[in-house]
């Protein structure tokens, strides 16, 4: 039986899917062809420092990344296809990434946090590394042959995510990822099954984002919580201003305070100073770091500021809470 192909390529090489079996109609796009491909996939300078292996099937190509060394690197990606991106594991000291239609983020563990950048949007970005990288993309076809035609998946204008999680698209990228690992060994039927359920998870999510009904009895919608929270917590440690967090809802300052405490039980600062509270608490359980750093860490200006708020929060001193966890 016909497996996809497998192949690991420098930044340049072009990357050739497997023959598949005819599909009636199916015209594959230019970014897969053979001499166009290369430029389609997420470009990461310098090249050297990547390995990278590859599997395709009808409509979609699979390949995993692994940067070999710490060395700071940039990457970027705009092509006519859609781009999910699925990182086992993403530490960095320092650096931004920026999807076309959403605010930039500097979160610095991202590990198993997903990133969908739609067909035409632009991604790029920046990191030196705190440990090698490894990611798995999916170069999704709008127009593959494989998706259900009753989602009429090419027409829905897809709303970009960045570093979210589901856990549902998370196993089937999983599974996917582990197909390029083992090509040669796995049914074609089986990959192909996971294509279909893939573009049903992307259609579902985007859903799930793109509620737009009013909340229940005066709150926030789902997507507006959604949003909100994800914002503050890849941001914990900034200060963020209401006025941001207003935007990303699109409310007016004073609207967004009163739907914000309806849905969450208190008002924004709070929330925000209760999500730097559970870092810290998380951050004490390591010795090597000190209460100071900690608190600097987590965006409190002063030690005194920051053991305030968690004995408020815990009725503990850093130390005390520190010392319970034995």
């Amino acid at each position: 039986m016909a497996s996809p192909a497998e192949t690991t390529v420098n930044q340049s090489a072009a990357l050739a899917p497997h023959p598949a079996r005819p599909i009636v109609e199916y015209h594959p796009p230019a970014w897969l062809h053979r001499d166009l491909e290369s430029r389609s996939l997420v470009d990461i300078s310098p090249s050297e420092i990547v390995s990278r292996h590859s599997a395709a099937w009808p409509g979609l190509h699979v390949e995993t990344v692994q940067v070999m060394r710490h060395t700071p690197f940039e990457y970027s990606f705009r092509a006519p296809c859609h781009l999910l991106l699925a990182p086992e594991l993403g530490e960095r000291y320092d650096g931004e990434t920026f999807v076309e239609g959403l605010p930039r983020s500097t979160l610095r563990d991202f590990t198993r946090k997903l990133t969908f950048v739609p067909a035409g949007h632009d991604f790029r970005g920046w990191q030196r590394p705190r440990a090698v990288p490894r990611t798995t993309y999916f170069y999704i076809d709008p127009r593959g042959p494989l998706a259900d035609p009753a989602l009429r998946f090419s027409e829905i204008e897809f709303k970009p995510r960045l570093f979210f999680y589901d856990s549902d698209l998370w196993e089937t990228a999983l599974k996917l990822k582990l197909l390029v690992e083992n090509a040669r060994s796995m049914p074609r039927q089986y990959a192909e099954a996971l294509v279909i359920v893939l573009t049903h998870e992307l259609v579902r999510i985007n859903g799930d984002d793109g509620l737009q009904g009013p909340g229940s009895r005066g709150g926030l919608a789902s997507w507006q919580q959604k949003r909100v929270a994800a914002y503050i917590e890849e941001n914990v440690a900034d200060d963020i201003p209401l006025a941001t967090l207003a935007g990303l809802a699109r409310l007016s300052p004073s609207h967004f305070c009163r739907s914000f405490k309806h849905s969450f039980g208190v008002p924004p600062h709070r929330y925000h100073t209760n999500r730097r509270i559970e870092r810290a608490k998380q951050l004490l359980a390591n010795r090597e770091l000190t209460v100071t750093t900690i608190a600097l860490d987590v965006g409190f200006s002063e030690t005194s500021t920051f053991t305030a708020a968690l004995h408020k929060l815990t009725g503990q001193t850093p130390t005390r809470y520190r010392r319970n966890l034995d």
